[in-house]
């Protein structure tokens, strides 16, 4: 791996030297390394082994204030990329250049790597544990161990670069009885270490209440999103801070730093150091930090990227990211995080007299404006405290801002998925439709 990173090194000096000599008066590299070894399970058996590679170069330059982007994948040919790059810049309006200050960052290593053998054990061994209980059923899954590094140069000096090992597994269990199919699926991120039994017990959990079907609670009820399904209320949030919808005035809490606007049991932040993910820098060079977004309810801080954040007169927050390496920076976010709370999951649905469980959706869930319509693809009706059965032919509607103002119950049971950190939480305010018997 040292080679390789020299190389990536000794290509982005080239490319800034030669933009240079080209008339840029400055520029940028961004590089991308991924090395991925995924183990894939079918019909309850080993499938297949891979090992993917992947690499991009993205160049960006500014040549009399226009700025020129472009990408190449695999081998790279410097002079064409600078070419290109200054070519595309002459179709664009000159802008102010926005570049990190000079710097020397070169994080250690972060994860560490696992053998393709253990996956494989992993693998069967989840398999194995399902069809101890559940014979008839068949799993597919897929267990990774993914190496990336992340290189940022650009001609103020910038030099930014680091290396990320995570591991990930995927696990789907099918239950076909006559006419009623059932999937249930769940896993993990991690570093260093998977937990198949972890991820088996959810599943075997799952399917314990799918025994029976059931008919849903119709009307206003109480609904418990688990942490894979809470996802949907977060996507909402996180478009709602983001400092470039807050210019746009399309967040619908564009004026609202330092008023309450969801429960005040609610608490959240991102932390750059945690999860199974690390992010010591962003796609512009801006060390990450810590921020609280919402402090028990009350609104603290949106996230911007360079350019936003000086619109906005706050500056950077160090959430410059790029969706892809062919795109400019704009505000993402990572390791996105809900504090949890005192409550186990298996108490927060004793503490539900009627209500309903929603575990996997169907669809993408709300907007910007928050109002959603989802159907449960897997969920499960509660009556005094007890889960009765599954629920099929369901939809949820609500809105995700009024609901986290009606939130009633933030679990413990707080999960990575992917760079989410998320717990379970009971919400009211949300109206359940659906076949009755």
């Amino acid at each position: 791996m040292g080679s390789e990173n020299l190389q990536l090194e000794q290509l982005a000096q080239q490319l800034l030297d030669l933009a240079r000599r080209s008339g840029a008066e400055a520029a940028e590299v961004l590089q991308s390394r991924s090395h991925s070894r995924p183990v894939f399970f079918e019909a309850n058996r080993l499938k297949q082994l891979e090992s993917t590679q992947s690499e991009g170069t993205a160049l960006r330059v500014w040549r009399n204030g226009r700025p020129g982007l472009a990408v190449a994948y695999g081998p790279v040919d410097p002079q064409s990329l600078v070419d290109k790059a200054l070519a595309l810049g002459e179709l664009n309006e000159p802008e102010t250049i926005e570049l990190a200050h000079p710097q020397a960052c070169l994080y250690p290593d972060i994860g560490e790597a696992v053998a393709v053998e253990q996956l494989v054990e992993w693998g069967r061994m989840a398999i194995a544990l399902i069809r101890e209980a559940y014979p008839e059923i068949l799993c597919t899954g897929e267990w990774d161990c993914e190496v990336e590094t992340t290189r940022l140069m650009n001609s103020n000096g910038l030099e930014c670069a680091y290396t990320d090992t995570t591991l990930s597994c995927y696990l789907s269990a099918e239950w076909v009885r006559g006419d009623d199919f059932l999937s249930v699926s769940d896993g993990q991120t991690q570093r260093g270490k998977l937990d198949p039994v972890s991820v088996v017990n959810q599943i075997l959990q799952r399917l314990e209440w799918s025994r029976d079907n059931v008919a849903p609670p119709i009307g206003r009820v109480p609904i418990l999103f688990t942490a894979k399904a809470a996802d949907m209320l977060w996507a909402t949030l996180q478009a709602a801070l983001n400092g470039k919808r807050v210019l746009e005035r399309a967040s619908p809490w564009s004026d609202r730093l330092g008023q309450m606007v969801t429960s005040p049991s609610l608490t959240i932040y991102q932390d750059p150091t945690a999860g199974p993910f690390s992010c010591p820098f962003d796609d512009e060079g801006t060390p990450t930090r810590p921020i609280t977004f919402i402090r028990e309810g009350i609104l603290q801080n949106f996230y911007s990227d360079r350019v936003t954040g000086n619109r906005l007169g706050t500056g950077t927050t160090g959430n410059g990211f790029r969706p892809g390496l062919g795109s400019y920076p704009t505000p993402g976010l990572f390791n996105f995080a809900i504090q949890p709370g005192a409550t186990s999951f298996e108490e927060s649905i004793a503490s539900i007299s009627r209500g309903a469980i929603v575990d996997q959706i169907l669809g993408s869930g709300a907007g910007i404006s928050g109002d959603f319509s989802i159907n449960v693809d897997l969920g499960y009706r509660v009556e005094n405290g007890q889960v009765v059965g599954r629920i099929k032919d369901t939809m949820v509607a609500g809105n995700v801002y009024n609901a986290l103002k009606q939130l009633v119950t933030i679990c413990s049971d707080a999960e990575w998925n992917g760079s989410c950190y998320t717990p379970s939480l009971i919400v009211e305010g949300l109206s359940v439709t659906g076949k009755q018997g």
